[in-house]
């Protein structure tokens, strides 16, 4: 599942505060990036340093630079002033009507899927590395980001476990959405805290598993090689028909949206939910583990 992925703080400019300046965001969204490239693409065309385009619409330097990296959301005022400095094209006045602040507390990589996941109409997941974020305990979630490196400071910490908590919200509020899991057995074998922990963490997992609408099915120890074997995947239907996938790996995501690739994908899911436990065999052995810790 996605970990945040902040910006080194940097120092604010006095003369830019004075003249207009804004905060920070804490998280740059995908449309914050782009605006922020049309930004330096016109100021390069116009031979302008951020200097000179600072001193054309009243901001610093460094509020020019902040915006071109994404790390700002420019006010009205900045997007008219840019627009006259740099041609009155009428691009930038168009690309701010798109401009979204970034979600903190999701990697920016996993930003867009988290927006479908919001929409889909069904929605597949396979984990074999950890209980998926949207089964996570509390307390397994916290001990999953206090492990993560580089380490986070407290602050960031709970940005990241609200944005995950209430990621989970969404299977309580759509009753109606298919959620099918498929995790390895291996995952739930994994130890973190003490007992209570353990324990705490499988009666999450059977509570958030046990609406009519959700499924999880888990491969047992013994169940040998199979199709999915290329790491954990994600699949989803928009409410267009269309499907969808997604895979992670190390600081980074994939959203997979070429229609052979998502159907290889597909295949891969159904002929391991063929080789996984049944869904009552899959809670029998949660229960039993449970009754072991």
């Amino acid at each position: 599942m996605g970990i945040v992925d902040g910006d080194a703080a940097g120092g604010i400019d006095t003369r830019a505060a004075e003249a207009g300046d804004w905060e920070r965001e804490p998280s740059p969204s995908d449309s914050l990036r782009t605006f922020g490239a049309v930004v330096q693409a016109l100021r390069e065309h116009a031979g302008l340093s951020r200097v000179d385009l600072g001193a054309q619409v009243a901001y610093s330097k460094h509020t020019v630079e902040s915006v071109e990296l994404g790390r700002r959301m420019p006010d009205e005022a900045f997007v008219e002033r840019a627009e006259e400095a740099l041609g009155n094209t009428g691009a930038l006045r168009k690309a701010a009507r798109h401009l979204t602040r970034g979600e903190a507390g999701l990697a920016a990589w996993f930003r867009r899927w988290a927006r479908l996941e919001r929409e889909a109409v069904s929605l597949c997941t396979y984990e074999c590395r950890l209980v998926p974020g949207l089964l996570q305990s509390e307390a397994y979630a916290r001990a999953v980001f206090e492990g993560t490196i580089p380490l986070r400071t407290d602050e960031e910490l709970e940005v990241q476990l609200t944005a995950r908590m209430e990621r989970q919200a969404m299977m309580r509020e759509r009753p109606t959405v298919p959620f099918s899991f498929i995790v390895e057995e291996h995952v739930f074998w994994r130890r973190f805290g003490d007992a209570e922990a353990m324990r705490e963490l499988l009666n999450h997992v059977l509570e958030l598993t046990a609406p009519r609408n959700v499924t999880l099915q888990v491969v047992p120890l013994d169940a040998g090689l199979h199709a999915c074997l290329d790491g954990p995947v994600q699949v989803l239907e928009t409410r267009e028909g269309r499907r969808l996938g997604y895979s992670e790996g190390q600081k980074n995501g994939r959203l997979i949206s070429d229609p052979k690739e998502v159907s290889v994908v597909c295949q891969r899911y159904e002929t391991l939910r063929s080789q996984a436990l049944s869904p009552t065999e899959s809670r029998d052995l949660l229960e039993r583990l449970r009754g072991e810790r």
